[in-house]
């Protein structure tokens, strides 16, 4: 996957807190001046037992401070956080973490953190107990669901003998995933919609045809544009992770309710991003009572019909001119393909024709099998463009993903 562009000479702010893993972040601060931004180190005094403020001051070229009362003159505790377009903080001890989700502000790390509006990353490191307890589980679910990006830490040796996770990522896994979140704001005044899940037919009251979808693609993708300034309405069919805080939501059943939802809702919209997985057919009768399995009754025969295409409706409306007095139809309508290879195509081969097929203007295609895609914690995808733009590759974790796809819905824009 090629590097995510991010926007040069930024202002950027690296949190420093107290831990052994403090000495890595060195790396940090050189790879982002490498990279042309501005570094301000903000560490905490615990910290400077393990890396002093000479080492950051020459790093990074600026002036280091710890408390809210140094740079009175310049109002430092909140002027930081506001004048910065991200916030990286490394190593996030479990106090730190602590000490962010409680909202306090009792040095300058903590209340540049309240005072910025940019994006936050945190990069844990602690002992395996310290990162499983209770306390920190529950205040990194806090964290993440006002928005902040908390990294999971690694897996390996940690101080002393012992070993599990809790260890700082490397510093350049650390910038790679950071660097992206300075696209936020990309998106803003935009509307987007999104549709996640797998749809459900109802057989009976009882059974449905479905798919494997889990929704978590789609819900990284809705949390993403609201990271890059967007107002975002998620429409979800069946979901197995919960929908992320600060979009709107509308929960839908089947493909019929979707398609419902789409036509209402997506005029005036400036994108439609088309992740559900929608069902291709449904079943031509619904039984209104349970269907009884005895030894007298032969196994029924299910008669199925095929369900409305939902994208390639959104295209035709558009092009139709439909719903002009709503806002019209998206500029950039977003499909996705969940394909599978066989021995005369490959997936690139299939998705190509479906992007022809659906008229859209960007689709994100993913192989698919049993232990790729669906359910899984990474995906690996191509982003194909009707303009014909060479491809896109993004690879990682379906929140990676889900970033480059929408900062490449914020370049097509």
């Amino acid at each position: 996957m090629p590097p995510v562009s991010a926007r040069e000479g930024a202002n950027i702010v690296l949190g420093v807190a107290g831990g052994i893993a403090a000495y890595k972040a060195t790396g940090i601060v050189r790879a982002l001046r490498e990279a042309g931004h501005r570094v301000d180190v903000v560490p905490t005094t615990n910290s400077l037992q393990f890396v002093g403020a000479a080492t950051w001051e020459a790093l990074s070229g600026r002036p280091v401070h710890t408390s809210v009362f140094e740079a009175v003159d310049s109002v430092n505790h909140v002027r930081l956080g506001q004048e910065a377009d991200l916030v990286i903080v490394a190593p996030a001890t479990a106090d730190l973490l602590a000490r962010a989700a409680a909202g306090r502000a009792d040095d300058l790390l903590t209340a540049t953190l309240l005072a910025t509006k940019a994006p936050v990353l945190m990069a844990p490191a602690m002992h395996t107990e310290m990162w499983q307890h209770a306390a920190t589980v529950a205040n990194v679910a806090t964290l993440r669901s006002r928005g902040v990006h908390v990294l999971d830490p690694a897996v390996g040796r940690l101080t002393g003998p012992d070993s599990g996770p809790g260890r700082l990522p490397e510093a350049a896994d650390i910038v790679a995933a950071a660097l992206p979140l300075l696209g936020s704001g990309a998106l803003s005044g935009r509307r987007v919609v999104v549709t996640a899940g797998g749809t459900r037919e109802a057989l009976d009251p009882v059974r449905f045809l479905g798919n494997r979808s889990s929704g978590k693609q789609g819900v990284a993708l809705a949390a993403a544009a609201r990271d890059l300034g967007a107002s975002v309405l998620l429409i979800a069919a069946h979901l197995e992770v919960p929908a992320p805080s600060g979009v709107e939501l509308l929960n839908v059943t089947s493909a019929r309710e979707l398609q419902t939802a789409v036509e209402r809702e997506v005029p005036g919209a400036d994108v439609l991003i088309m992740a559900a997985a929608v069902a291709d057919f449904r079943p031509a009768q619904y039984v209104a009572s349970k269907m009884k399995k005895t030894d007298d009754v032969e196994a029924p025969e299910l008669t199925l019909v095929r369900n409305p295409d939902i994208l390639a409706g959104a295209v035709a409306a558009r092009a139709a001119g439909e719903a002009a007095e709503r806002g019209g139809w998206p500029d950039l309508i977003v499909g996705f393909a969940a394909e599978t290879g066989d021995e005369s195509h490959s997936v690139l081969d299939y998705a190509r024709q479906k992007l022809a097929r659906k008229g859209c203007d960007l689709l994100v295609v993913n192989e698919v099998g049993e232990s790729k895609g669906f359910a899984a914690d990474v995906n690996e995808v191509s982003i194909l463009f009707a303009s014909g733009a060479e491809p896109v590759r993004a690879a990682g974790s379906k929140d990676d993903v889900a970033r480059a796809v929408t900062q490449a819905i914020a370049d097509a824009l």
